[in-house]
């Protein structure tokens, strides 16, 4: 029952998170504001995620967990490998575009995480497992070091794309999905 409530109220804290962050931009985000819009201590705030930063970087993986579950769903929608990395990644970078917290983050606002820059490990690494396993499911002839680097390479370009989008989303998922399943073919 405890575990329940921690994690209610992780989520709650979380939501009302995201809306501060999104209405004012994570400079204006305080840890205050959050305990009161809560109604909890700060301190238990701190407890459960250190300090602004780690809310921040929890608000980050929650939405990105939301964000592979439908990547995973786009790779389950094809019966072909390319086709399904094309649509992996298709939906991947229309869910960040549409995404007011990924918005918020990516603005480069003073005092905001570089979460996508130096600090997306976490993403990346949630990213590139989520997809590998489902791919070694999926398709379990392939190489499974073939699958580990196709997945990383399909998580970090996407995330690049996402940071600095060079190309219409389109090209960019024919172009991830190239690359990705000829590792995949290689190896």
């Amino acid at each position: 029952m405890a575990q329940r409530a921690r994690a209610g109220l992780r989520d709650d804290a979380l939501d009302v998170a995201e809306e501060l962050v999104v209405d004012r931009g994570f400079r204006a985000f305080s840890m205050r504001d959050l305990a009161t819009r809560v109604g909890v201590s700060r301190q238990t705030l701190y407890n459960e995620f250190g300090d602004r930063r780690g809310v921040a970087s929890a608000l980050v993986l929650r939405s990105t967990e939301r964000f592979l579950d439908e990547i995973e769903q786009a790779l389950a929608g094809e019966a072909d490998l390319h086709a399904a990395w094309v649509a992996a990644v298709r939906g991947a970078l229309a869910r960040a575009e549409d995404n007011p917290l990924l918005k918020t983050l990516l603005t480069g606002e003073e005092g905001t995480p570089e979460l996508f820059g130096t600090d997306s490990e976490p993403i990346v690494v949630a990213a590139r497992e989520r997809a590998a396993g489902y791919l070694r499911r999926r398709w379990p002839e392939l190489a499974p070091d073939a699958v580990g680097l196709a997945a990383e390479t399909a998580a970090r370009l996407t995330v690049s794309h996402i940071v600095l989008p060079l190309a219409p989303a389109d090209v960019v998922a024919e172009q991830v999905a190239t690359v990705v399943t000829r590792v995949c073919e290689w190896r």
